[in-house]
């Protein structure tokens, strides 16, 4: 294997012209690595990924090959997946207003340009989901809200108006089969690459604890702090800490990290259906 860049969370790897996605156990918040890792993230974070991958494959073409044909040492915690030339836009569907999209809307009444109605609070439902594209790079180091337009610069119209389809799409299929089993999917970000024929192609992680906000349905309740199933709650602790957000980050107490994990591992029971066991669960 030929390791090709590293990121906060994941590696990346190349073997036999396929590309390996190497989930660790890191865990990052504010854009800051963590000290303290948690036990099984890597695992959940992969698999639940293959999951749904495959669940969602007749909506988009997706870029895993087998969560299963990796090096052993690897295994449970790797993907291999066709390689794509990524599109540097994170594609975020919001159905509900939490997070960055919340201050930006407290801001503006708007977020990434798209209007919303007055009197929203913290976890209100939208209307209809939105599309809500940020940068992947910027020279802040941090993820910038775009709007549709700024993003048709770059990328093209017609490119443009078929990342906003399949996000929406993609978005919507998950939030139905997650509310089904008790998760609400508040919001999520997928990227996408071309493949080697140039079909545009799902990529990178799916629908995860790290990259979305799962709340618990029976609990939801606009106005208020949600019970989550996703890294918010370690945040929510960070910000307690009194710490700054710049790096070193705070060593995270065993109680917050098993807490932490269990949420991870609850996300996942839910949504697959099945025990968590460190091997794929497979999807429907």
């Amino acid at each position: 294997m030929e390791h090709v860049c590293a990121g906060k969370v994941r590696d990346l790897y190349s073997l036999d012209g396929d590309l390996l996605l190497v989930a660790s156990d890191r865990i990052s918040v504010f854009d800051v690595v963590l000290p303290t890792p948690i036990p099984d993230k890597g695992a959940l974070l992969t698999q639940l990924s293959a999951w749904w991958f495959h669940h969602l494959r007749n909506v988009a073409p997706h870029h895993l090959i087998s969560a299963i044909d990796v090096p052993p040492e690897l295994q449970n915690r790797a993907l291999r997946c066709t390689p794509l030339r990524m599109i540097p836009v994170e594609c975020i569907a919001r159905g509900y207003l939490a997070g960055l999209g919340l201050r930006e809307y407290q801001r503006s009444g708007s977020v990434s340009g798209v209007a919303l109605p007055a009197g929203l609070v913290l976890g209100s439902r939208l209307p209809e989901p939105i599309f809500t594209p940020t940068t992947k790079f910027s020279d802040t180091g941090h993820d910038e809200f775009m709007t549709f337009d700024e993003m048709a610069r770059g990328t093209g119209a017609d490119t443009a108006e078929r990342l906003r389809s399949l996000t929406l799409e993609l978005y919507a299929r998950a939030a139905e089969h997650a509310l089904e089993n008790g998760i609400i999917i508040a919001d999520t970000k997928f990227e996408f690459g071309w493949d080697s024929a140039g079909q545009l192609t799902l990529g990178d992680e799916a629908i995860t604890s790290d990259s979305s906000r799962f709340w618990l349905a029976e609990s939801w309740r606009p106005g208020q702090q949600q019970h989550s199933l996703d890294k918010q709650f370690l945040r929510d602790w960070a910000v307690r800490t009194g710490w700054d957000r710049e790096p070193p980050g705070p060593v995270v107490p065993p109680a917050i990290v098993a807490e932490t994990r269990r949420r991870y591992v609850e996300a996942y029971e839910r949504i697959t259906g099945a025990p968590w066991s460190r091997g794929p669960a497979k999807a429907p």
